[in-house]
């Protein structure tokens, strides 16, 4: 048996995840009074977003405990599984290495990592893709190498309200935030080498889905093959331009829709809304 595992950024909630047949390490988001919640079990997003917006402090994320990847690790060697892991940026997080140190701490060699190179949506959709190889019957090995290739063709675009969010939790350098915010702009950021990026920029709300859209087409347009994933943090009204533009301008398969969860809210902000998608340039035998 394979078990596809990944950790919480990648926002695929507990129900979700049993009914994938995915394991989901959380991440951890300490408040400002001190206490630690378990992204995506302890609070919903929306009553975490409801909270933050009372903070005076910006709630802080940190990775997952070793032990709770060593007991994973353990528990499908016992069984003699094996496990294909995939997780956010190691360029944003530590969670990457913490879960290659918690392999090397178990003595197990049944698991193959992968680097999304992304976050969020785009790593939920990796996720995805593999729980739909596994279920096709492909082995860990190529199931580990389809998802390098298609990690390729994988892009996330955003439009975020307010880029302090970002610039607060050490996620985008000051000076791309102050010139960002200024005037009424609303930002767009995608995933670069796995960093956080600017990608454009436009004035008011209106305007960030026609940059978004853009952005979209310039980085090689939403493959039909494969599914697509809307995000958004407060209201499902945020997508709703998304999901015109594609099915009824474009002509394209409904998107998949979640909320973006506590650990990538609390960089990304209220308001932020965005889209993963594979290129028209991925093709998979």
């Amino acid at each position: 048996m394979i078990r596809i595992l990944t950790d919480s950024a990648s926002d695929i909630l507990p129900a979700e995840a049993a009914q994938l047949g995915v394991d989901v390490i959380p991440l951890n988001v300490t408040l400002e009074d001190g206490t630690v919640i378990r992204d995506g079990v302890d609070l919903t997003p929306s009553e975490y977003y409801e909270h933050m917006a009372g903070c005076k402090k910006l709630p802080t994320t940190s990775q997952p405990s070793p032990e709770l990847f060593e007991k994973l690790y353990a528990e499908a060697a016992a069984a003699g599984d094996e496990v294909v892991g995939i997780f956010l940026s190691h360029e944003l997080s530590g969670t990457y290495q913490c879960a290659k140190l918690a392999a090397d701490l178990a003595n197990v060699d049944n698991v193959l990592f992968v680097d999304s190179t992304n976050v969020c949506l785009g790593e939920g959709l990796l996720v995805r893709l593999a729980v739909h190889l596994r279920d096709e019957g492909k082995s860990a090995v190529q199931i580990a190498a389809t998802l390098e290739h298609a990690k390729e063709h994988l892009h996330l675009v955003a439009a975020i309200d307010d880029l302090k969010y970002l610039r607060k939790g050490g996620r985008l350098p000051a000076a791309v935030a102050v010139a960002g915010g200024m005037l009424g702009i609303k930002p767009l950021i995608t995933i670069k080498e796995g960093k956080v990026a600017m990608a454009g920029k436009a004035r008011g709300l209106p305007g960030a889905y026609v940059a978004l859209f853009k952005k979209i087409e310039e980085l090689g347009g939403v493959n039909p093959r494969f599914p697509s994933l809307a995000g958004y943090t407060i209201s499902t009204r945020e997508v709703n331009p998304i999901r015109t533009y594609l099915v009824d301008n474009l002509g394209l398969p409904e998107p998949l829709v979640r909320q973006i969860g506590c650990v990538i809210g609390t960089h990304a902000g209220p308001g932020a809304f965005g889209l993963a998608f594979f290129d028209n340039g991925l093709v998979i035998d």
